[in-house]
């Protein structure tokens, strides 16, 4: 999944990406509200962290910026600690709600459980079929056996697994695959979806001519 991280201590946004970046999200980091604001209209993102403390505006003014127009799951990270602070970015619309200092396996739990409702989804367990994806281990299994997947191939497969039939566009997986800056070859996705079918079977993941890629439920 694609993360908008909006976090201008540089530490704590480097340690919070390369923290994501590890458990397989692509991560796109701002350090100011309005550029954030302008990514968020203008990509697709599965979720934003968002520290309340920016230098070119508050972050609350960026939460009900992006609630006027966007039901992006938000969760707050900030060191604003009064309740009264809390309920006020609860009631702006935030998703939820992490204090700084945190603890990075709950910031990453909170992560799952607001992109999950998001999507009217309970468990952290996706099943399809014989298909099934932890999403807190990032462990797949494939018809009783463990699938051992690399970083981007976990990645395209959930994207894929959260939208069964849904024919997604090749950039919009690049997008999902790679945040900006970083160098994408012409057929980097093409080469993801080679190596899953090698692991799950040539019927899993169908190629759209000129649109992009599906999965199959039929499949599973």
């Amino acid at each position: 999944m694609r993360i908008l991280l909006v976090e201008d201590d540089p530490l704590l946004g480097d340690g919070i990406k390369t923290a994501l970046t590890r458990e397989a999200y692509t991560v796109d980091w701002f350090t100011e509200g309005h550029h954030a604001i302008e990514a968020a209209q203008n990509e697709a993102f599965s979720a934003m962290i968002l520290d309340l403390g920016l230098p070119d505006m508050d972050g609350m003014a960026v939460l009900k910026h992006l609630r006027q127009a966007s039901g992006l799951p938000i969760l707050i990270l900030t060191a604003r600690d009064a309740v009264e602070e809390r309920i006020r970015g609860l009631d702006a619309g935030a998703d939820d709600y992490v204090l700084k200092p945190f603890n990075l396996q709950e910031l990453l739990a909170r992560l799952r459980v607001i992109t999950r409702r998001a999507e009217g989804r309970a468990s952290r367990t996706l099943t399809l079929g014989a298909l099934s994806i932890d999403e807190a281990s990032h462990s797949v299994s494939w018809q009783g056996q463990d699938i051992a997947l690399g970083r981007r191939e976990y990645a395209l497969l959930l994207e894929l697994a959260r939208h069964p039939d849904k024919v997604l566009s090749r950039p919009r997986l690049e997008s999902l695959l790679y945040g900006w800056g970083e160098e994408v070859a012409s057929n980097a996705v093409e080469v993801h979806v080679h190596h899953l079918r090698k692991k799950f079977g040539k019927s899993l993941i169908m190629t759209v001519r000129g649109i992009g890629y599906r999965l199959d439920r039929r499949a599973v």
